[in-house]
This record gives structure tokens, C-alpha cells and sequence, in this order.
């Protein structure tokens, strides 16, 4: 019989990066042991405008109880971070992990990227484009190891992988006779982040594959719930005719890329709502399963 470890962890918020005046923080969540474990760096979701890095702490604590170590980030958003400044926080902050590495009880070639709704996006991105010099413009300190922002893989949960596809079927549900309040918040957010939607064409992953864009595929995991609408809709503007996750996965597929997409009939964002579920110990379970797959 296989015996299941459960660490004890602890938790710490570091200052990774500093703007002026605002300083960006991640909260650490260490195993106890000596390790190298895995490490994650986490992104929350929000519509690119809101949210922290305390907002995904069940499956912070689910990765850590396992023996991840996870780098919960809060990175510019809206108009503070508009693209491509937020990007560049988070590949720094790749990096950071990679640098003191040691310290944190994993290996540089150990690092993984996840997120939630735009964190997802993000995560994506960041994972595709790892040595963009646009997103690498922050350099480290001086005497730093010499590490770029690759990753081993990527893992999402419901994703905004094409933010402007998102955001134009959020416009026209807004506009419908229904009238539902939910797309309000997320074009605001949108607006505030993207500016215009010349950027959200340009930072979308999916349309990237689709131009045939060079792009670095590591191996991806996508987390999804039925009918969501905010996540998983079909896009208008786009010939496919299924829904943005799976025509995200034939392309990642097409272009050479490993991806898992997982299905769950359960309501949207349940790991936040019930964490305790048989469908959030499931997701918990497969997150875990593929950073140990592939960051040993």
C-alpha cells in the first residue's frame, strides 16, 4: 500500500519586487523538510483589475499539504500594471523564484506557473513568451544567477485565454435583452488593464497559436466547468465551432504543445466556493499529480 505523505508547511510574505512606493508581495508557502520540491508561482484571477495573493489559498494549501512550494503573487493590475506591465512583475517574478531557488527548497529547473480566470491567461502567457523583451525588462539584482522564465509546465483554472474574444461576447451580452450584470465588471476590468483591444489581440495565447506564432509549449493543464459563459463560450468572431477551451487545446495540440483539458460538471470556481467537495479534492489531486509529474 502506497503511503500518502501530508507536510506541514509554513508561510511567509516576501517582498519580491518594488515599484517606487508600491511594493509587490508573495506569500511563500513552504514545506517543512529539506527538499527540492516543486515550486509554483500562483496567480489570482480578477479581470486583470482586482483580486490578491491570499484569494486562492485552498489550493495554496492544497499544493503545500503535498510537498509544493507555492508563490502566491500580487503583481500590478489595471491601469497601474496596463500590458505589458503586470506581465513583466510576473516574469520577473519567475525569475526570482529561479534565483534564490535554494532558499526556497527547490531547483530552478523545479518552477511551475498556474492561475485562475485572468490569472490563467496570464500564467499562459508568461509560460509562451518566457524571453519576450518586453516582459523581461526588469532585471534582476546584480549578481544574480543568470535564469530566464521558462517554466517546466502550466496549469489553469478556467482560463480568459482570448482576451478579446471575452471581451466582445461580455459587450454583446450586456447588450442583450436580457441585460445580466455580470459582463459589467469584467469589461471594466478589461478596459482598465488592456486599454484597447489592439492589446488584447496581441497578448491572446489562442490567437497567437492561430497566427502561427514561435512560442514555448510546455506541458498544460486546463481545469473547466460546463455551461460557463464567462470562460468557456463560443466566440462569434471565430470560425471554430465548439467552445474556447477545447479550440484552445487543438491548437496548443497542432503546435506541438501537451495539454489535458478536464471537464468538471460542477458549479463555476468551485475549488474557491467548497473546497472540501469531491469535485475540489479531484482538481486539488490532478494539480498536484502533474507538478510532481513534471517538475522532479
Amino acid at each position: 500500500m502506497t503511503t500518502i505523505t501530508e507536510y506541514r508547511y509554513t508561510t511567509e510574505d516576501v517582498e519580491y519586487l518594488r515599484h517606487g512606493d508600491k511594493s509587490l508581495v508573495a506569500r511563500i508557502f513552504t514545506p517543512e523538510g529539506d527538499g527540492p520540491f516543486p515550486a509554483v508561482v500562483e496567480l489570482h484571477g480578477g479581470a486583470w483589475a482586482r483580486g490578491d495573493r491570499l484569494q486562492e489559498k485552498n489550493r495554496h494549501e492544497a499544493l503545500a499539504k503535498a510537498g509544493i512550494v507555492v508563490a502566491a503573487l500580487e503583481f500590478r493590475q489595471g491601469r497601474e500594471g496596463a500590458y505589458p506591465k503586470g506581465i513583466a512583475d510576473i516574469n520577473y517574478a519567475v525569475r526570482w523564484v529561479k534565483a534564490n531557488a535554494k532558499k526556497l527548497k527547490t531547483r530552478p529547473e523545479q518552477v511551475a506557473i498556474s492561475g485562475q480566470s485572468s490569472g490563467g491567461h496570464l500564467a499562459m502567457l508568461v509560460a509562451m513568451r518566457p524571453k519576450d523583451p518586453r516582459y523581461t525588462e526588469i532585471a534582476l539584482p546584480a549578481g544574480s544567477p543568470a535564469v530566464d522564465a521558462t517554466v517546466r509546465c502550466v496549469a489553469m483554472s478556467w482560463p480568459v485565454i482570448n482576451p478579446v474574444g471575452r471581451y466582445r461576447h461580455a459587450k454583446r451580452a450586456a447588450a442583450g435583452a436580457d441585460k445580466p450584470t455580470w459582463p459589467l465588471e469584467l469589461i471594466s476590468g478589461q478596459d482598465a488593464f488592456w486599454q484597447n483591444e489592439a492589446n488584447m489581440t496581441e497578448g491572446s495565447p489562442t490567437l497567437a497559436l492561430e497566427r502561427g506564432e514561435k512560442l514555448t509549449l510546455p506541458p498544460a493543464l486546463w481545469i473547466q466547468t460546463r455551461n460557463d459563459q464567462a470562460h468557456d463560450y463560443h466566440d462569434q468572431d471565430s470560425s471554430y465551432p465548439g467552445t474556447e477551451a477545447p479550440r484552445f487545446a487543438e491548437a496548443y495540440k497542432k503546435a506541438g504543445g501537451e495539454i489535458d483539458l478536464v471537464y468538471y460538471d460542477v458549479p463555476a470556481r468551485f475549488t474557491s466556493i467548497d473546497p472540501t467537495s469531491a469535485a475540489s479534492k479531484d482538481a486539488f489531486g490532478r494539480f498536484v499529480a502533474f507538478f510532481q509529474k513534471h517538475c522532479r
